[in-house]
């Protein structure tokens, strides 16, 4: 794996280079990498372009310890030196849905979309939005994943952790879903080699 800041690599190479990695070193990452990963990975799309989508950044230690209890105790979330928590809160994204609508349309479009998309989800349950919206998350993981590694970086998708527990570290609603977490650092570890399924056993020509 190249060190990072070399070069960005291509898309080719972030998803061919990209491991599941558990150990890093401790070295922080800049916060300006940061933001630029994640402005970046916010360019993800989602349907009607909800972007239902929220991000925590963990970086303190202590919490980051507290995290680890939380997620099973597994290593990884104390030895990143950032754990991004994706989470999707549908209720915010309802009630502010004005600023996911394009500056192309004119404000009559923007009030008969609004409205069509908040009616669209009147009767759905608080689980049934967020169910929906940690579905959409899961977009904007692969983002960041690839993203991550083409700066360089590494990362482990988490699904392994107490939700309710998460949730009350970082003070979030308790209605809303949390899609994953991610440590993300400068891999201390090689990491596996990919074993995956070949074209012919999972896709279908018609």
């Amino acid at each position: 794996m190249e060190a990072v800041g070399e070069r960005i690599l291509s898309v080719k190479e972030a998803v061919l280079t990209r491991r599941s990695i558990r150990r890093f070193k401790p070295e922080p990452i800049p916060k300006e990498k940061l933001e630029e990963i994640l402005s970046l990975a916010l360019k993800a799309p989602s349907s009607n372009n909800l972007q239902p989508w929220r991000v925590v950044v963990v970086q303190n230690p202590e919490l980051k310890e507290r995290l680890r209890e939380a997620a099973n105790n597994q290593a990884q979330v104390s030895s990143a030196p950032a754990v991004l928590v994706v989470y999707s809160d549908m209720k915010d994204t309802l009630a502010r849905v004005e600023e996911t609508l394009h500056p192309g349309f004119s404000e009559e479009q923007k009030q008969t979309r609004a409205a069509s998309l908040r009616k669209s989800w009147e009767g759905k349950s608080d689980e049934e939005r967020e169910n929906w919206g940690k579905a959409q998350g899961f977009i904007l993981l692969g983002f960041l994943m690839l993203i991550a590694r083409s700066f360089g970086y590494d990362t482990v998708p988490m699904g392994g952790f107490d939700a309710a527990k998460v949730k009350e570290l970082l003070g979030l609603p308790s209605h809303v879903a949390i899609t994953a977490l991610l440590p993300i650092g400068v891999a201390d570890e090689s990491g596996r080699e990919h074993h995956r399924h070949d074209l012919k056993r999972v896709v279908q020509w018609h």
